[in-house]
């Protein structure tokens, strides 16, 4: 059946008019943005009452479906109580408590709205706890939209240099030039040159932080003993480990990769998956490290920190998770994996250098003759173009997946509707 598009367009060209660039952020900007219209379980529906099995999920935050009845419930009890007071409340004690418990470097917890805040937050802290004011950070890890990390994240190869010792650069316009003159940038899974870099610089190094599963360049999973020997690392020159949880929490695991991968950082940054998609993110760490903020020597601050109705969100996921973590997560893994061996089928069929590579509730698939993926380098080094048809062939078939050729899962992924996409997919691929 014809797609028809008229109202979307019709949007389009009116929220061109009264919105910068027709959208609200630069991830969403396509030659036809996506107006959505409603979604529930594992699908959405356009202004134009077209249907898509999704994949994107928000960017990753509906673990549990859109519009997932557990959250609803919460959010609109919580609406009648109350939107915002700016004071303490009962769920947001509630909240913390689940997240100590469930994640292996929690001991003392602060909220904020959004994944950048908090990763800000760990870095700022990471600093004020330390003395020190450089950070390490890894090419295709992305830590937010804010200046000071928003560097390397997909850089132009000619102005990245040497792979070995890359070269910082901006993403943006309007950054001040000053933000990278205190951060090392260093290839990712290359573990020698943290180790050198440690020994010529520890003393000013504050943290290294990462993705420890990379989602925002592929999926790519640490190299053996890589994150063990950056928890080591770090110990033994006195810098903090921080890792960028706000896609893995909750997601790939009921403690996320730190639990998944049995590393435990000094500091984590969790969102997205936590509160069903209520705009939600975390800072925890040990209580000596947040301590720093406890006793009042780095400032944290927030009206809209620990919001109520956020925070009843993230209480109805968290237990969710928690308590029924024994049936979620094996579903998850094996509808995910069940997705990807069909798609290592369909494409092996048609004679496409289809690699699909990730744990399961979250995934990548890159088109190319590479045996893996390790860095932000073999990254680029994909057919990207190709991956774009691919996605483009996708979303006209009704699949919806986040352009850059990563997947997400949530419980509600049926099997019929993974053997639909495998079939759309095997469709598309024929044609590449």
């Amino acid at each position: 059946m014809q797609r028809t598009h008229d109202h979307a367009d019709r949007l389009y060209q009116r929220a061109q008019k009264v919105i910068a660039g027709g959208v609200s952020s630069d991830a969403r900007r396509a030659d036809r943005p996506l107006f959505v219209d409603h979604a529930s379980g594992a699908e959405l529906w356009d202004v134009d009452g077209n249907r898509y099995l999704d994949y994107v999920l928000g960017q990753g935050p509906n673990l549990l479906g859109h519009a997932a009845p557990v959250v609803a419930d919460a959010v609109s009890t919580q609406v009648r109580r109350g939107v915002a007071y700016a004071a303490q409340h009962e769920l947001e004690a509630q909240v913390a408590e689940r997240l100590c418990a469930m994640v292996p470097a929690a001991e003392l917890v602060r909220f904020n709205s959004v994944g950048s805040e908090a990763v800000h937050g760990a870095i700022r802290l990471a600093r004020g706890h330390t003395g020190r004011p450089k950070i390490v950070k890894f090419e295709g890890n992305y830590h937010g939209w804010l200046d000071p990390v928003l560097y390397s994240v997909h850089p132009d190869l000619a102005l990245a240099g040497d792979a070995r010792h890359p070269t910082a650069v901006g993403g943006t316009a309007g950054q001040p030039r000053h933000d990278a003159d205190d951060l090392i940038v260093l290839p990712y899974n290359d573990l020698a040159a943290v180790s050198d870099v440690l020994l010529r610089c520890g003393d000013d190094i504050a943290a290294v932080i990462l993705e420890p599963l990379l989602c925002n360049t592929g999926c790519i999973t640490p190299r053996p003993g890589y994150l063990e020997a950056l928890r080591e690392l770090t110990r033994q020159h006195g810098s903090l480990l921080i890792f960028d949880e706000i896609i893995t929490g909750f997601r790939v695991a009921p403690g996320g990769a730190g639990e998944l991968l049995g590393v435990v950082p000094d500091l984590a940054a969790f969102g997205k998956a936590m509160a069903g998609g209520m705009q939600v993110s975390a800072l925890v760490g040990s209580a000596e490290v947040m301590g720093t903020i406890a006793d009042g020597k780095v400032a944290h601050a927030g009206t809209f920190n620990s919001h109520p109705v956020g925070m009843a969100a993230a209480d109805a996921v968290l237990r969710e998770l928690d308590e029924n973590r024994d049936d979620v997560y094996p579903s998850l893994n094996a509808t995910g994996q069940r997705l990807m061996a069909g798609l290592r089928a369909a494409a092996a069929k048609h004679g496409v250098p289809l690699l699909v590579d990730g744990p399961g509730p979250v995934f990548q698939t890159y088109i190319t003759d590479q045996a893996e993926v390790v860095d932000y380098r073999s990254f680029a080094a994909c057919d990207r173009g190709a991956m774009a048809r691919f996605h483009a062939g996708l979303f006209a078939a009704g699949i919806n997946i986040v352009p850059r050729g990563l997947w997400f899962l949530s419980t509600e992924h049926t099997a019929d509707q993974v053997d639909e996409t495998v079939a759309a997919a095997e469709s598309v691929l024929s044609s590449l």
